[in-house]
């Protein structure tokens, strides 16, 4: 099931299922929405976005009735989360899902947020989205890339091919806009060759992994995993989080993986990466695709959760991923 594309006059909503909004200055706040709303479409926040208790997130009951109501109001038909966090999978067990169904409309954002896009996805079938928060619109430079891919899938029914970006960045923008450093991007790298089609599902690895044995994991066949993970993972650490996942139910049938940049405080480089996937017995045979644009090194591109998608991994790096429905 997917949600309608965004047209001129529609509502976004903006919530805040993990932090608070208190976190985005207001400087980026004006921004972001600045820059939303050149799509014709208005911008609104939840009762709750910016609540602050002093507390590790706002209450479960406040980010519940928030992420209800967006759902409930008709004329919302985008709900596009604050920032990420640690703990939306507090939520799972309070969500109306049948709420949801009946009122499909585009959800999007990524790190903890992957604990909702998966989970609504696998109890609702509805697709749901991997893509910027609200305060990612409030960068100033180097953000092309992520607005470009971000407008063609909410308002385009065409599929989508998605090269990597120009450049890539991994410093603190939200601290200093001014002053930025961004590096060429070579490409794409291919650790195993091939090319498959599926059902893309994934994002943040150790958050998606929350879900692992609960009644919230989507199903795992047929699927192309698109995988990252953030500065607090290291090398050890994620090669235990994808071992973990390759012992799921279902893992045997995956069509291939798309991992997404690491940020350099992972200290997770190329050579130890493909060390990692060429230890695992599970993984041989499967395409997989290194170095992708998404995640949380800046820019990046949208990518449905329970869409279709083709890759295809060739020699010399040879690459193309393609978002067939979204």
């Amino acid at each position: 099931m997917y949600p309608d594309k965004l047209k001129q006059g529609d509502e976004v909503r903006v919530i805040s299922p993990a932090e608070s909004l208190t976190m985005i200055a207001p400087d980026q706040r004006a921004l972001a929405k600045r820059r939303i709303e050149k799509l014709g479409v208005s911008v609104t926040f939840s009762q709750y976005a910016e609540a602050d208790d002093n507390r590790l997130s706002i209450p479960i009951e406040k980010r519940v009735h928030d992420l209800h109501e967006a759902f409930r109001d008709p004329d919302v038909k985008m709900i596009l989360t604050t920032i990420g966090g640690f703990n939306s999978n507090q939520l799972l067990k309070y969500l109306d899902f049948d709420l949801i169904k009946d009122n499909p409309k585009i959800l999007c954002g990524f790190s903890d947020i992957t604990v909702l896009s998966n989970a609504i996805y696998k109890k609702t079938g509805l697709v749901t989205y991997s893509g910027p928060h609200f305060s990612t619109f409030g960068m100033e430079k180097g953000i092309d890339y992520t607005w470009d891919h971000f407008v063609h899938i909410f308002t385009d029914q065409k599929n989508l091919d998605i090269p990597p970006a120009d450049h890539w960045s991994d410093d603190p923008w939200y601290m200093d806009q001014q002053n930025r450093t961004f590096h060429t991007n070579e490409g794409y790298v291919v650790l195993q060759e091939g090319k498959s089609e599926g059902t893309s599902i994934g994002g943040n690895l150790c958050t998606l992994n929350l879900l692992q044995g609960t009644e919230y994991m989507p199903p795992l066949e047929d699927t192309i995993l698109f995988l990252e993970d953030d500065e607090m993972t290291i090398p050890q650490t994620f090669d235990r989080d994808i071992q973990s996942l390759l012992h799921q139910p279902g893992f045997d049938k995956v069509k291939g993986i798309v991992l997404g940049r690491f940020q350099e405080k992972s200290r997770l480089s190329l050579e130890l990466l493909r060390e990692i996937i060429e230890s695992k017995q599970e993984l041989k045979g499967l395409p997989i695709i290194a170095q992708a644009s998404f995640g949380h090194t800046t820019p990046q591109f949208t990518f449905p959760i329970g869409g279709k998608v083709s890759i295809q991994a060739g020699r010399d790096n040879e690459c193309k991923i393609k978002i067939i429905e979204h």
